[in-house]
């Protein structure tokens, strides 16, 4: 099963469970756990803050790179970034994130992690 229809049904199927009672906890191990992200950049993931270049200035995790959300697709082709690259990306609360993800895995990465909000990231160090 493809990993974006995966996404698709994942949420929709765990609620189905918790309603009927069959499930009391998360059926799918969740991204934005920061300890399993910063796992990952201590692995040298490549490390991407999807945030605004005015959010990136105020503060960002180091050795990260700046590319906004929208522009993610064409900046990794860009950097020439292997489809199977490692990749972490982070923004303020993992919406961003999770959307530059979406984009990634519909164009065949095959190794992306949303790891959720800066400062969530940040406290889980």
């Amino acid at each position: 099963m493809k990993k974006s229809m995966l996404k698709t049904i994942k949420p929709m199927l765990t609620v189905l469970l918790l309603v009927s009672g069959c499930l009391t906890t998360p059926l799918f191990a969740t991204e934005q756990q920061g300890s399993v992200a910063w796992q990952k950049i201590h692995q040298n993931a490549t490390l991407i803050d999807v945030r605004t270049a005015e959010e990136f200035a105020a503060g960002h995790i180091e050795g990260a790179i700046n590319i906004p959300f929208e522009n993610i697709v064409t900046e990794l082709a860009k950097l020439n970034i292997a489809k199977n690259t490692e990749v972490v990306l982070y923004c303020r609360s993992g919406r961003r994130s999770g959307i530059a993800q979406d984009a990634l895995i519909e164009q065949g990465y095959t190794a992306t992690y949303n790891a959720g909000g800066f400062d969530t990231l940040m406290s889980t160090r």
